[in-house]
């Protein structure tokens, strides 16, 4: 029986704090949020959540999970993401904090 031969696999899982300021609903802060989150889901084909702030009119925590062969392909998809959600119309983004992770391990 043959062994695989294992790559390293870099991942990175970011939270992003945003400010919603127009929102006067949890409808309306939803109605700017999909956008972002299904964007990054459907388009760039990452793993996205709200995880925080649920229940703020203006506030939201968004969670991404990215996955690389990579860590300069996985930087790259980091600074995509970044203008991505930089970019989004009706938001501030707060403060978006990465951590890392890279298995060389089978």
């Amino acid at each position: 029986m043959t062994r695989a031969t294992t790559m390293p696999l870099h991942a990175a899982t970011v939270r992003i704090e945003l400010h919603i300021p127009e929102a006067r609903s949890l409808k309306a802060k939803r109605a700017v949020l999909r956008p972002i989150v299904e964007g990054l889901r459907h388009r760039f084909h990452w793993s996205v959540a709200e995880v925080d702030h649920h229940d703020l009119w203006q506030r939201a925590t968004i969670g991404v999970a990215l996955v690389s062969a990579t860590h300069g392909h996985l930087e790259d998809q980091l600074a995509v993401m970044e203008r991505f959600v930089d970019t989004a119309p009706d938001v501030e983004v707060l403060e978006i904090s990465t951590t890392y992770a890279e298995l060389d391990e089978p």
